[in-house]
């Protein structure tokens, strides 16, 4: 079974178990003094297999679903068949630490979500095909489009610091996905700077 499929397939189910289950949430979701103070280092993974609700699951999942089954692709190409899910985990592991350490002594804070290790895989993605055309919110746009208006409104409302939504482990996310993809594969950048100049909308 491919390796994307499966990770969906834990995500749900732990995802939908924990909905039910707060204790099973407080668990595993990303919550700084358990890290600091008690060792519990799986937070910087699980954290990414609960959600706030059946919309954010949702929608991280279905981001994986079409974007994950290429880079895995990728990844299997060239680090074998369980390179995706390391650079998945790293995804996890790499959006959510700055965040961790700014936290670290804040009992009030804490995070859940895959959201950073999916921006991870899909701005991976769009450095392979940077004009194909995604949906967002049911508008199709080309991919670097997308890229930069999503990087854009990360970066003000992380500035920001409102909401319940944490954009900096989404910049975080993608900025690995970006460098772990070009460590694994140099010859992706000058594909990509190349493809920027010549649009091909598909």
């Amino acid at each position: 079974m491919p390796i994307t499929l499966v990770i969906i397939a834990i995500t749900c189910i732990v995802s939908f178990m924990a909905f039910k289950n707060s204790r099973l949430l407080n668990d595993l979701i990303l919550w700084p003094p358990a890290i600091a103070r008690q060792r519990e280092y799986h937070r910087l993974v699980t954290y990414g297999l609960v959600h706030a609700d059946f919309g954010h699951l949702l929608f991280n999942m279905i981001t994986l679903f079409f974007f994950g089954r290429v880079m895995e692709n990728f990844f299997a190409s060239r680090m074998g068949p369980f390179g995706f899910a390391l650079f998945y985990i790293g995804g996890l592991v790499v959006s959510i630490l700055p965040t961790y350490l700014k936290n670290r002594g804040n009992p009030d804070y804490r995070s859940l979500g895959a959201s950073g290790a999916v921006s991870a895989v899909l701005f991976a993605f769009i450095l392979l095909a940077p004009w194909s055309l995604i949906i967002v919110l049911v508008i199709p746009m080309p991919a670097i489009v997308y890229a930069v208006l999503y990087t854009g409104y990360s970066i003000y409302m992380d500035r920001r610091g409102q909401g319940n939504v944490n954009h900096s482990a989404h910049l975080w996310g993608a900025a690995y996905g970006v460098v772990f993809t070009l460590l694994v594969e140099p010859r992706v950048l000058p594909h990509f700077l190349d493809a920027l100049m010549q649009p091909s909308f598909r």
